[in-house]
């Protein structure tokens, strides 16, 4: 019989019961993440592993993408952001260019933060 690892089931539960805000939040987090593994992966020479995280990290940002309500204005100045941050991706990849993966991890702290800053005003009112 297999064992559930508790970690997994809270991950996986925290998911499930999160809302779209929530969710959000998950995503710039994860980015970040898989920005910082692969920033690490090109630090130490491995290019597999560097590649599989901007990989994940390029997926996250073509949902946060997908997810924009383009009825609304600042969707289209959204759009555009993601769109160069995911060529960054492209080229922090392609190139192992540190900096390029530096100015995209830039751009999504930045935009995590507001949103964690925007929830905030949300929950005060």
């Amino acid at each position: 019989m297999a064992t559930i690892n508790p970690y997994q089931a809270y991950q996986q539960n925290s998911v499930m019961t999160a809302s779209p805000q929530e969710l959000t939040l998950m995503l710039y987090n994860g980015c970040l993440k898989f920005m910082k593994l692969a920033k690490k992966a090109m630090a130490e020479n491995k290019i597999e592993e560097k590649h599989t995280n901007l990989i994940k990290a390029q997926a996250i940002i073509q949902e946060l993408r997908h997810t924009l309500n383009m009825d609304i204005a600042m969707s289209e100045g959204l759009a555009q952001l993601y769109d160069f941050t995911y060529g960054k991706l492209i080229e922090a990849n392609m190139k192992n260019d540190t900096a390029a993966l530096e100015e995209a991890e830039g751009y999504i702290v930045e935009l995590r933060d507001t949103w964690k800053q925007a929830m905030g005003q949300l929950k005060n009112r």
